[in-house]
């Protein structure tokens, strides 16, 4: 079963988090950011990876080092969960509107991480979360998730909608990218025979 649970404390935070690749998009998200839990929860939908987030400041409030430390601590669970990556498709993309939005975001579950990121938003902040996290979020997850993720806003006006079509974009990526391929269940998908 593709299921981890990873724990990350520093003298800033205390994150626990648990993945189930193959769940139903059950969420249970609490990261003290009440934006930030609707777009973990959203990712959990849309990819219907079950995620379960539970993260606190040590000392003081710290918004960036709780937002980053959340996306460090998932990228590291899925990572776990996936393992060798064997049998999995690799590759997922989508396209997503939401009103006067349109998101894209490509994954490659390689091994080899790395972050494109082209959005532009209006405002600073949505409710309760620095939109300049955004990327940094999407970063974070990507490298200690060892995943390549291009990630763009193609045009919107809502800076909720364009923060929330990415996290959908993501989940449905996710979700076709870590999918068995009933032809390829002993193979990693690489010429070289290894995926990282």
């Amino acid at each position: 079963m593709r299921i981890a649970s990873v724990k990350r404390e520093t003298l800033e935070t205390k994150v626990e988090v648990y993945v189930n690749i193959d769940g139903t998009g059950e969420a249970d998200i609490d990261t003290g950011i009440s934006f930030l839990n609707h777009l973990l929860e959203t990712l959990s939908l849309y990819s219907l990876i079950d995620i379960k987030v539970k993260s606190v400041c040590v000392d003081r409030f710290d918004e960036h080092h709780l937002a980053e430390d959340t996306a460090i601590t998932l990228g590291k669970a899925i990572d776990q969960a996936l393992s060798d990556r064997k049998g999995i498709r690799r590759f997922g993309f989508s396209f997503i509107p939401m009103d006067d939005t349109l998101a894209f975001v490509a994954v490659d579950l390689g091994g080899r991480p790395y972050l494109r990121f082209r959005a532009s938003f209006l405002s600073d902040r949505v409710h309760d979360l620095q939109l300049n996290l955004i990327r940094h979020i999407l970063e974070s997850l990507a490298y200690n998730g060892r995943a390549n993720i291009h990630a763009r806003i193609l045009y919107g006006l809502d800076d909720h909608h364009k923060a929330e079509a990415l996290f959908k974009a993501l989940g449905i990526a996710l979700r076709s990218a870590v999918e068995y391929d009933d032809r390829a269940v002993d193979k990693s998908m690489s010429r070289k025979g290894v995926l990282g």
